[in-house]
C-alpha cells in the first residue's frame, strides 16, 4: 500500500472515488439538493486544478487507488475511501498521512466536515469552531462543519 501524489492520469480514479462515496453514503445524511450540492462542488474541474496545484494525494495497491485526499495548506479536504473499501482502516490512514504533512507545517488542521465523518473528527480530538447551512435545490439544506485540531509542528 503506497500513499503518493495525484498525477493528471489519476483524473477519472480520483472522480470515480469520490463522486461514487457521495452517491452511496451521502444519502443517508442529506436530502437530494445536498447531495446533488456535493457532486457538483467536487466536480472535474476543480479536482483537475488541485491534481495540478499538487494538492491531490491517492492511496493504491497493486494499481489500484481506493482512496484520496486534498491537502490545501493547514487544510484536509476531498477524504474519501471508495464505498467497497471503507470499514478497513484507509481513511485513518489517509488522515493521519494528511496530519502529519501539515503538522511539519503548521500548527493547525483545518477540515469541513459533512455529518458522516463528524464523529470520526471529534474521536480525534477535532473540534467544532463554525457550523454552515448553505441552501441548495428544491428548499434543501447542507449543512456541515468546520473543524479544527491544535497539533504540535514536527518541523
Amino acid at each position: 500500500m503506497d500513499i503518493r501524489k495525484a498525477e493528471a492520469k489519476d483524473l477519472e480514479s480520483v472522480k470515480n472515488i469520490t463522486s461514487r462515496t457521495i452517491q452511496a453514503i451521502y444519502p443517508h445524511y442529506y436530502p437530494p439538493g445536498a447531495v446533488n450540492f456535493f457532486l457538483s462542488h467536487h466536480n472535474e474541474r476543480n479536482i483537475m486544478d488541485d491534481i495540478d496545484c499538487q494538492r491531490v494525494y491517492v492511496l493504491e495497491s497493486e494499481g489500484s487507488i481506493f482512496g484520496t485526499v486534498t491537502i490545501k495548506g493547514f487544510e484536509i479536504c476531498r477524504l474519501f475511501v471508495a464505498p467497497l473499501y471503507q470499514g478497513k482502516g484507509y481513511g485513518r490512514i489517509l488522515l493521519e498521512f494528511s496530519e502529519q504533512l501539515i503538522a511539519g507545517k503548521f500548527g493547525k488542521i483545518q477540515l469541513d466536515s459533512s455529518l458522516p465523518a463528524k464523529e470520526i473528527y471529534l474521536k480525534r480530538d477535532y473540534k467544532e469552531i463554525a457550523s454552515y447551512h448553505i441552501a441548495t435545490e428544491n428548499g434543501d439544506y447542507l449543512c456541515y462543519d468546520v473543524m479544527e485540531k491544535k497539533v504540535s509542528r514536527l518541523s
